[in-house]
C-alpha cells in the first residue's frame, strides 16, 4: 500500500490527512512532520495510521510520495534542508512555486507534481487541481474527492488564481448578514439565514450541470429583485474590479 508523507502540517494537509483516514476500511500510513505540534499530534490521536516524525528528514526517510504544504515563503528554507531520493514522487501544495523552481529545490526527486487541493480534502470531496498527471498523485487526490488537469502549467496558475476569491466571497455574506442585522434581524439569526440560504446554493451548484451563467439565469426574473441587484453591481463595475483583481493575483502567482 502507498504510505504518504506530509512536510508541512497546516490546514490543506490537516484535510488531506482527515479525507485519506475517516471511514476507510484500511488507510494508508502515514507520517506527518512536527512542524505544527498541536495540529500534528491531534491528527495522530485520532487516526491510528498516522504517527508525527521527530524531523522533516524522517517523514522524507519514511515515504516516498511527499507532499510538500509549507508556505511560500518559507519553501526555499524549509526543502534546502531536506535530502530528497531519485524515486521520491514529490506532491506540491505550495501555491505560486512553479515545477522548473520546484526542480531545484527538491533535486534529485524527478517525479513533481503541483497540486491545489481544497479544504474540502477533509470529506472527501475536494475537486483537486493539478500538473502534470501523474499515477501517485492522482490515486492521492481521487481519494479525497476528484481530479482535474489541465493542459499546461500556465493553465493551473489560473485555477490557483481563482482560489483567491475565498475569502472575498465569504466576506461579501458576511456583509449580507451585517446589513440585515443593521435593519433589525438578530445577528445570530442573521449569520444563520445567510448561511442556510448560500449553503443550499452550494448544494444546487453541485447539481447543475449547465454553465453558470445559466444558473444565474435561472435565479433570477424579469423585473424582479435579483435582476435590479445584479443590474446595480454590473452599473457599477462589480464584475470588472473582479477581473482586476484576478489578473493581479494570477500575475503573482506567475512570478510576474
Amino acid at each position: 500500500m502507498q504510505s504518504y508523507g506530509f512536510v508541512g502540517a497546516g490546514e490543506i494537509a490537516a484535510a488531506i490527512v482527515e479525507g485519506l483516514s475517516t471511514g476507510v476500511t484500511d488507510p494508508p500510513p502515514i507520517v506527518l512532520s512536527p512542524r505544527n505540534h498541536d495540529v500534528a499530534h491531534n491528527l495522530a490521536a485520532r487516526f491510528p495510521n498516522v504517527r508525527v516524525c521527530g524531523s522533516n528528514q524522517e517523514v522524507l526517510d519514511a515515504a516516498e510520495a511527499v507532499v510538500v504544504a509549507v508556505r511560500p515563503q518559507v519553501a526555499q528554507e524549509v526543502l534546502a534542508q531536506l535530502a530528497f531520493r531519485p524515486e521520491h514522487v514529490v506532491v506540491s501544495a505550495v501555491a505560486g512555486v512553479g515545477l522548473a523552481q520546484l526542480s531545484e529545490w527538491v533535486s534529485p526527486a524527478g517525479r513533481i507534481v503541483r497540486s491545489i487541493p481544497l479544504p474540502t480534502a477533509a470529506r472527501a470531496a475536494s475537486r483537486t487541481a493539478m500538473y502534470p498527471d501523474d499515477a501517485v498523485a492522482r490515486a492521492l487526490f481521487e481519494s479525497v474527492g476528484d481530479v482535474v488537469v489541465p493542459g499546461d502549467e500556465p493553465t493551473l496558475n489560473t485555477f490557483s488564481a481563482a482560489t483567491s476569491t475565498f475569502a472575498a466571497h465569504l466576506d461579501q455574506l458576511a456583509t449580507i448578514a451585517s446589513w440585515m442585522a443593521e435593519h433589525g434581524v438578530d445577528p445570530q439569526d442573521a449569520d444563520g439565514y445567510v448561511a442556510h440560504v448560500y449553503g443550499e446554493l452550494g448544494r444546487t451548484l453541485a447539481r447543475h450541470e449547465g454553465t453558470l451563467g445559466e444558473l444565474a439565469g435561472k435565479h433570477m426574473t424579469p423585473g424582479g429583485i435579483n435582476e435590479q441587484f445584479l443590474a446595480g453591481l454590473r452599473r457599477d463595475g462589480v464584475p470588472d474590479l473582479v477581473r482586476r483583481g484576478l489578473d493581479d493575483v494570477l500575475a503573482r502567482v506567475k512570478g510576474q
